[in-house]
């Protein structure tokens, strides 16, 4: 009886134990803990962490097959973090589009170093060893920085993520129409047009309403003063056109005046010109003169008084002898020329002056 009632009971407990020992004898066969993977996910809400320290992200995309074949590369670059001194972290651009449109991704994978709010694109394979040398030798000193309106921090990028979180808000609306709802395609974008029209629609009433409300409480200016600053206005535009032509003529008269004086100077030179060459000439006529006159002189002296010959000669030939007389200078022609070499003489010291 007692055996019959426990007898279950032990054939429980029995089982309960085998099971045990056999769990305890083969670990091999349990399943291990997966292990915690190093790379931080990035959203919309915690972006901002990139802006302090170092960092490395990754774009990525759970269809995209190149996404894929770096994960292990990016685990490990992950793992050696510490080392490093870096954080890595990836964003998933089909949940967060928000982020892929404030970094103008357009290709997948796509990686961007960070430094302090200093965002640089990385163009490198995605494995491990060149992500490692790219970190260590601060290769990322040589490219281009991201700045100005290309910065993901800018207000421009800001906009750009708010179009890129409404198109993929679409996307997942589409997406919930047509597969899990099961309506045909084209009803969605029937759907989506139409709702096109009834917001540009609404919004020419809200543009309409606000002018309407400019204009009740925009108060307009009495007519004289309104008169009177286009008068204003209008003087002052004169103003402007009358000392635009004043400098106008400025420049022309300056530009006139050096004209002159080059033209003035041109002339002068050329003046100086033949002053020189007259003078030089006069100079050389002054000196053929002079040498004549001492050759007259020479000539003269060298003759003498007239002996017995001469006057035998002069009966012989009494032609050649009037010619020889007719010949001599006169003093009176030599006082002449010594006269106008003196007048000329003085005019040139005259023109040096």
């Amino acid at each position: 009886m007692a055996g019959g009632r426990y007898g279950p009971q032990l054939l429980a407990l029995l089982a309960a134990w085998v099971a045990a020992v056999a769990a305890t004898a083969g670990p091999e066969q349990a399943a291990l803990p997966a292990e915690q993977s190093r790379v931080q996910p990035m959203t919309a809400s915690n972006w901002t962490l990139v802006m302090e320290g170092e960092w490395m992200l990754k774009f990525y995309a759970p269809w995209c097959p190149s996404c894929q074949q770096t994960d292990s590369e990016w685990e490990t670059f992950a793992k050696n973090g510490e080392m490093l001194q870096i954080s890595v972290g990836k964003v998933d651009v089909i949940q967060e589009p928000g982020l892929s449109g404030r970094f103008f991704v357009t290709t997948l994978p796509a990686f961007f170093h960070a430094k302090d709010g200093i965002f640089r694109r990385y163009r490198g394979p995605g494995i491990f060893e060149d992500l490692q040398n790219y970190i260590l030798e601060k290769k990322w000193q040589s490219v281009e920085p991201l700045t100005g309106w290309k910065s993901p921090a800018s207000l421009t990028m800001s906009g750009m993520a708010g179009l890129f979180s409404i198109s993929g808000k679409i996307w997942h609306l589409h997406n919930y129409f047509t597969v899990t709802l099961g309506i045909p395609a084209w009803c969605s974008y029937v759907f989506f047009v139409i709702a096109t029209l009834v917001l540009a629609f609404y919004g020419s009433v809200l543009g309409l309403v606000l002018v309407v409300i400019s204009e009740c409480f925009y108060v307009p200016l009495p007519r004289h003063l309104s008169e009177r600053s286009e008068q204003n206005g209008r003087s002052e535009e004169a103003h402007r056109a009358e000392q635009l032509q004043d400098a106008e003529e400025e420049k022309d008269d300056s530009n006139e005046e050096e004209n002159k004086d080059s033209l003035v100077d041109d002339e002068e030179e050329k003046e100086d010109l033949g002053d020189e060459d007259e003078a030089e000439e006069e100079e050389e006529e002054e000196d053929n003169l002079a040498a004549g006159v001492d050759e007259e002189r020479s000539e003269a002296n060298d003759q003498g008084p007239p002996g017995e010959d001469s006057v035998t000669r002069e009966e012989v030939e009494p032609e050649e002898a009037e010619e020889g007389i007719s010949e001599k200078p006169c003093p009176a022609d030599t006082e002449v020329v010594e006269d106008s070499l003196r007048q000329r003489k003085s005019q040139h010291a005259d023109k040096g002056l």
